[in-house]
This record gives structure tokens, sequence and C-alpha cells, in this order.
């Protein structure tokens, strides 16, 4: 599975931006699909994630600011009234469904940064 992740940039505080990871290759290796994100000297973490069904995940963090949906293999993550903490790179993530071999545990997409300006 390829995880291809596109959309960061620089954005003042308060604005917004929206990422997007398309999967691509063995997509039936895959159901749960989130986005993490790492900033400099931190721990990668867990921004929201998506089952193949729908049901939703966030991280308290981003409650109410970020949204997470998703069209079949791609993920989108719209992020609102940006913080200057929410600076970090995020990562796009894809998490095995399927007990095949030829399928390995999780997929991480390339990351993308994302910059936010007070």
């Amino acid at each position: 599975v390829q995880l291809q992740a596109s959309g960061g940039g620089l954005v003042q505080a308060g604005g917004s931006l929206r990422l997007s990871c398309a999967a691509s290759g063995l997509i039936f290796c895959i159901d749960d699909m989130g986005w993490y994100r790492q900033a400099p000297g931190k721990q990668r973490e867990l921004v929201a994630d998506i089952t193949g069904d729908g049901s939703t995940d966030y991280a308290d963090s981003v409650k109410g600011r970020f949204a997470i949906s998703r069209d079949k293999n791609t993920v989108y993550l719209q992020m609102n009234s940006l913080k200057p903490e929410d600076t970090a790179v995020y990562y796009c993530n894809a998490q095995r469904s399927s007990t095949s071999a030829m399928c390995r545990n999780e997929y991480w997409g390339q990351g993308t940064l994302v910059t936010v300006s007070s």
C-alpha cells in the first residue's frame, strides 16, 4: 500500500488547511486510516482516525477544530482555527485489516509539513 499525502503549508494562526491522503496498491490490506503528527522534539501522536464504516476519533487537543473524513481510499483532514502548537509534520497512517501475508500491520505516508505562524 502506498499513501500519498498532500496539502501542508504555512498558515497564520486562526487559518485553515486541508490535508489529503490517497491510498493505492493493495487496498484490500487496509481499513482504518488516520493522521498522526510529530512536532520538533516531541513524539509522534495520533491526531484523528476513521474506520472503514466512518467512525471517528480525535485527540482532545483538536476536537472541535479538526474534522477527518473519507472517500473510499482517500482520507482528508480539515484543520480549522489553527494554532501555533499545531505546527508539526503530519503523517497519514493506514491499519491492516487483512490476514493476508502480503499485508503489513500498518502503512505510513511520507509526511507533510504544517506550519502555523503566530
